[in-house]
């Protein structure tokens, strides 16, 4: 039920499509537009780890802004975060050790490659989700839960967490396992764009202190040399966060939102489609259509782009 939003264009020769699907709210809370199937529940991957990040910081998760940045990350294993993750788990008497998510490499290409020439061997601290696995043993210390197995789905954490993530999607969730074991929860693309748009809105309370994280540390979220960085940075106020398999929510401060997902996982069309649903909405930035631009090349030189056709 997805339909076509990008094109791949080679030399003026569209030579193939990306399908997804995308939701955009304006300023009211109601659907401006949409395309493609936005209602059927999804698996928003990365995408959720603001919205668990509220639920901690609710059950008392107490961090300064740049760590609760880094809970709600998908880091890309820089220095800066893996001291982050180890601040996060010290502040808990804990070491990583402690960690449950799975050992990786650094998640930035460029950063793995680096990390791979230095010899060093694939770690639970440098996977990028272990500031939100950090963050999750931090908060079963304030309440003396016990720690292991603290990402089962039956672990009172788990389900404050799956509640909370119900409240602010307004869906019932089904849960499934995240790639690094934690568990998983299910929206539309509507539902995941309206818990966005509340945490851009928020004026108090675990939304608004997750909302000023992100705003204020948008290199912990996710790189210093990612678009993800360069888009917050590029719209001052607003909020976002993307998740595997190319799926993608912005808030702006004055409430709009999109959410979407490309449906073959494409991730070289995520930011392309971003911009111009941004755009669509009536986002006017040069920088902002900078980071929606994506060029193919042929023999080293500029031949096509990806270009989104909603």
């Amino acid at each position: 039920m997805s339909v076509p939003v990008a094109e791949i264009v080679r030399s003026g020769f569209v030579e193939g499509h990306h399908h997804g699907s995308v939701v955009a709210l304006g300023a009211d809370g109601a659907v401006a537009w949409s395309v493609g199937d936005v209602t059927s529940q999804i698996l928003p991957r990365s995408t959720n780890k603001p919205l668990q990040a509220v639920g901690m910081v609710g059950l008392g998760l107490d961090l300064p802004p740049r760590l609760l940045a880094l809970a709600a990350a998908s880091h890309s294993g820089e220095e800066i975060h893996l001291a982050g993750v180890r601040e996060i788990l010290g502040s808990a008497g804990l070491t990583e050790q402690a960690l449950g998510n799975i050992p990786d490499l650094p998640l930035d290409p460029v950063v793995r490659d680096r990390w791979l020439r230095e010899g060093r061997e694939p770690s639970k601290l440098v996977q990028n989700c272990s500031g939100k696995h950090a963050a999750m043993l931090a908060t079963c210390v304030v309440h003396d839960w016990q720690l292991s197995g603290y990402f089962e789905p039956d672990h009172p954490l788990q389900l404050h967490l799956q509640r909370r993530f119900e409240q602010l999607t307004g869906e019932p969730a089904v849960v499934a396992v995240d790639g690094c074991g934690a568990p998983l929860l299910s929206a539309s693309l509507t539902g995941l764009a309206r818990a966005f748009r509340t945490l851009a809105l928020a004026t108090e309370g675990p939304e608004r202190r997750v909302a000023d994280a992100i705003r204020d540390f948008p290199e912990y979220v996710s790189g210093t040399g990612r678009d993800e960085v360069r888009l917050l940075r590029a719209l001052p106020g607003a909020i976002g966060k993307l998740g595997a398999e190319a799926v993608y929510a912005v808030a702006l401060p004055d409430g709009r939102a999109v959410a979407l997902k490309i449906e073959d996982g494409g991730d070289r069309a995520r930011p392309v489609v971003m911009a111009e649903a941004l755009r669509r909405l009536g986002v006017e930035s040069a920088e902002v259509d900078a980071v929606g631009t994506h060029t193919l090349y042929g023999g080293g030189v500029p031949v096509g782009e990806i270009r989104a056709t909603l």
